[in-house]
């Protein structure tokens, strides 16, 4: 097959990764990635911290999943490949950085090690030891009704909602079990909770791999290699507008740029690798049913604080482990906190003697008004609270402020339901494809994985003749 048009819209991690698929499968193609903003890579990104290079955004990917690190390999940056040097994890709750027990996404899996941890009540934890229920709901449920039916509220409060805020800076309430946390839902269609998450945490315990990996010099790195090898065409500053079938049938038109000067571009497919608003918008008029039910996924804003302090004399010795995580039922500014340059050795290695690489994150869903602070300020509430967290008391080197506003989709009760209903609708339509965050996992491998599938469908649609016009 040659000469066939593709579009991708969006230059995120799923747009490059779908241009680069797309390459691969199709190598006559010509391929534009079309990003409305002034850079590629969406979530990912780097930047100069007190001449530090650093990650301001996603900093680490799923080593045992094996998409995201497939891909790194794949276009040349596998030597680059390296683990946390630090992974212990604590919970600041109750006054002090607690060590995190054994758990699965927050299900105990070592009620002693709970216990003895001070996360919960004497009374919590004889509530976790009590388990009421069995078995997985027939329809979906939040993570954090289940949970608390299960367990107690102590073990939703203190263990579930900052391990989930960590990854969707939503709450356990809203989010749902078999979307957002589907290793809960496995764990209870094995038996009771604890048990079953010591079963689990045994049996990976044997696993040599790590659990995550990095890049030296960073993942904000990634898009533009991957762009790099797609081959495809990059327009940056290319809001497109408008999608609708083109004259010719088969094809498509896309509307690029201002109302005042818009420019028309012809495609024989597209690949929408947008968050859920633009994708709704687009949508509304060739395939209304996936718009509706796209226009139901909210997103939620953070921002990450990324600081150089002085850790020196008496301050050398306070940042142990890889960072902590914050229960919002404690009420603190931040809901993690994570020791960059103790968790990753490059980073420490950069860094000047006595100094420190810390981020802070900010914001989890209905916080919108605490971001709403100007950067000064949450700079002041990261260091505020990482001061009482830590003890540390070294002047700040230098600091940035990341704003990811409606950068985290929210994972609702039904999200499952909603994402087979989209694909459905979209799958209907000839030439066109989705993929991103919004639909089946926000982490990096997650959004590889779903870009990769989603682009191989559309190849081989487009290869064998059923899409297109002809080609």
């Amino acid at each position: 097959m040659t000469g066939v048009r593709i579009a991708v819209v969006g230059g995120g991690i799923a747009g490059v990764t779908s241009a680069y698929v797309l390459r691969q499968r199709l190598p006559d193609a010509t391929i534009v990635v079309l990003e409305a903003s002034d850079r590629l890579g969406g979530k990912l990104r780097g930047g100069d911290i007190g001449g530090i290079t650093a990650d301001l955004g996603a900093e680490s990917m799923l080593n045992r999943r094996p998409e995201a690190v497939e891909l790194v390999r794949a276009v040349g940056l596998g030597d680059k490949i390296v683990h946390p040097a630090q992974t212990s994890a604590g919970i600041w709750t109750r006054g002090a950085i607690r060590p995190m027990p054994p758990t699965v996404m927050g299900i105990p899996a070592d009620a002693d090690a709970l216990a003895t941890s001070g996360l919960l009540s004497r009374a919590g934890v004889a509530r976790a030891r009590v388990e009421t229920g069995r078995g997985v709901p027939p329809t979906d449920v939040s993570v954090g009704d289940f949970v608390r039916r299960r367990l107690g509220h102590e073990v939703v409060d203190r263990l579930v909602e900052p391990l989930l805020g960590g990854v969707y800076a939503g709450h356990a309430s809203r989010l749902s079990l078999r979307a957002a946390a589907p290793q809960i839902a496995a764990l209870a269609a094995d038996g009771p909770l604890l048990a079953a998450a010591r079963a689990h945490r045994a049996e990976t315990a044997t696993r040599a791999a790590p659990v995550f990996a990095g890049l030296v010099g960073g993942l904000g790195q990634l898009p533009d290699v991957v762009a790099r090898a797609s081959g495809a065409t990059i327009r940056l500053g290319a809001t497109v507008r408008e999608l609708s079938p083109g004259v010719v049938p088969g094809t498509w038109q896309l509307v690029i740029g201002p109302t005042s000067a818009p420019e028309l571009l012809l495609a024989d497919a597209v690949v929408l690798a947008t968050p859920a608003a633009p994708t709704a918008r687009l949508l509304g008029p060739v395939v209304p049913a996936a718009s509706r039910a796209l226009r139901e996924i909210e997103y939620a804003s953070m921002a990450v604080v990324t600081l150089a302090v002085s850790v020196a004399g008496e301050d050398a010795g306070l940042l142990t482990g890889s960072g902590f995580l914050v229960p919002p039922v404690d009420g603190r500014a931040i809901k993690a906190a994570t020791y960059s340059s103790a968790k990753w050795a490059w980073i420490g290695d950069a860094a000047p003697p006595g100094v420190a690489m810390l981020r802070a994150s900010i914001g989890r869903a209905g916080e919108e008004q605490l971001l709403q602070r100007d950067d000064n300020e949450l700079v002041a509430l990261a260091m505020d609270d990482l001061r009482t967290a830590t003890g540390v008391r070294g002047p700040l080197a230098a600091a940035d402020v990341q704003r990811w506003g409606g950068g985290l989709p929210q994972y609702a009760v039904g999200h499952l339901d909603r994402v087979a209903a989209i694909e459905a609708a979209v799958a209907g339509v000839p030439g066109l494809a989705v993929c991103g965050a919004a639909y089946h996992g926000i982490g990096i491998a997650a959004v590889v994985a779903g870009a990769t599938a989603a682009a191989g469908a559309l190849a081989d649609r487009l290869a064998g003749g059923i899409d297109g016009a002809g080609h």
